[in-house]
């Protein structure tokens, strides 16, 4: 007998963009090793990612969304609609096929707890696949008081019916979420842990590219993905003020909300490299890379560059809580900068102190973080393809 996964994403190549990738990394694993039929179901759209464009793997089944306009509200109100009829589809294509279900659009969960677990038969067995946490995160963009009644029965309404396996990208998010779905249901959750950004079918390339020069001796920082809500611009802004031009480089690649304005900021300065994106088959060419969290969103969002510098043999210096699942899972490979301290003061005293040698340290301790990333991803794919089959 074949067996059968759907998986549901708002994201998919060959759209750029990690989540996406993610999914596509999976299902070419299970397809490969278990000849296992994956079924896609996600929206077509063009929107902004770091990733590659790669060609998909599976049987697509992509729905149109429902509003692709500039007007926000009708954006979210889009996004909670196109939840439902990908949950929907996922539900028509075989009753009998284990789904996984991820987080974007941003209330998919949601969806999936009131639509393949609600206690009517019969139930699916379903998984989710948690990247961001939403309607969490509303609250934490302040576009919702967390009194809210709304937003008080999505959250209930959330984690009211427990998937039968979690799959968190770390453990800490693991156990934020294990007591969520306790609270409202008593299931202890067969959890997989799987950090975000090591595509395990990832190769880099060897030629230096052009925004690399080969013997200048600088070392290379890069921030390279999203910039948004839960990062922190400022400080990208003072890391752009205490850098030594002389010493060091910058390349920046950046897409989302705050972008714009640190690319301006980021003119009036020397010694930077501005680029529509870095392909993650070059990540290997920045030794340093720059990654920010503010500490509201620890559990909600996990930079997942974070995690694709540790796999690319990168360092990282990172501008978040210690209580993140990327400080604790990559702190070996990372010097940690406070946000609740001088950021700019902290910046200089790490740039003044950095040497040859302790960049070579972290990156060293990076290429053996990467073996233990590696292994975990093989024992997460696993683990998954065991609960499908």
């Amino acid at each position: 007998m074949s067996h059968k996964v759907i998986i549901v994403n708002r994201h998919y190549p060959p759209n750029p963009g990690i989540t996406g990738e993610s999914a596509w990394d999976l299902a070419k694993y299970l397809i490969e090793k278990y000849q296992i039929e994956v079924h896609i179901v996600n929206i077509e759209g063009n929107d902004d990612g770091g990733g590659a464009k790669r060609a998909p793997v599976g049987k697509l089944h992509t729905l149109q969304t429902l509003y692709d306009g500039k007007s926000k509200s009708l954006r979210q109100l889009a996004g909670l609609l196109d939840g439902f009829r990908l949950i929907r589809k996922a539900k028509n294509i075989d009753k009998n096929a284990a789904v996984i279900v991820m987080t974007s659009p941003p209330l998919l969960p949601f969806w999936a707890s009131m639509m393949l677990s609600n206690g009517t038969p019969p139930e699916r067995k379903w998984a989710l696949w948690s990247m961001d946490l939403f309607p969490e995160a509303f609250v934490a963009i302040g576009m919702i008081a967390e009194k809210n009644a709304v937003y008080q029965w999505f959250l209930r309404k959330t984690y009211q019916n427990a998937p039968k396996k979690l799959i968190a990208l770390g453990r800490k998010q693991a156990e934020v979420l294990a007591e969520k779905y306790y609270k409202q249901s008593t299931v202890k959750l067969d959890t997989t842990i799987l950090p975000c950004g090591v595509i395990f079918h990832q190769t880099y390339e060897s030629l230096f590219p052009v925004w690399r020069k080969e013997n200048d001796n600088k070392i290379y920082f890069g921030y390279c993905g999203n910039l948004n809500d839960a990062h922190n611009e400022y400080f990208l802004m003072e890391f752009i003020k205490a850098f030594d031009p002389e010493k060091h480089h910058l390349v920046l690649a950046l897409y989302g909300k705050k972008a714009q304005n640190v690319l301006e900021f980021a003119k009036n300065y020397q010694g930077i490299t501005v680029l529509p994106n870095v392909p993650r088959s070059q990540l290997n060419f920045l030794d340093v890379h720059l990654v920010s969290l503010l500490s509201k969103y620890t559990h909600l969002m996990i930079p997942s560059k974070a995690v694709s510098a540790v796999a690319a043999g990168g360092a990282i210096l990172f501008c978040g809580s210690q209580e993140s699942d990327n400080w604790d899972m990559l702190q070996e490979a990372a010097w940690l900068i406070r946000e609740n301290a001088d950021l700019g003061e902290q910046i200089r005293e790490y740039l003044s102190n950095l040497t040859a040698e302790d960049l070579a340290n972290k990156k060293q301790n990076a290429q053996k973080l990467n073996i233990d990333l590696q292994q975990n991803v093989l024992k997460a794919y696993e683990e998954i393809a065991d609960f499908v089959k």
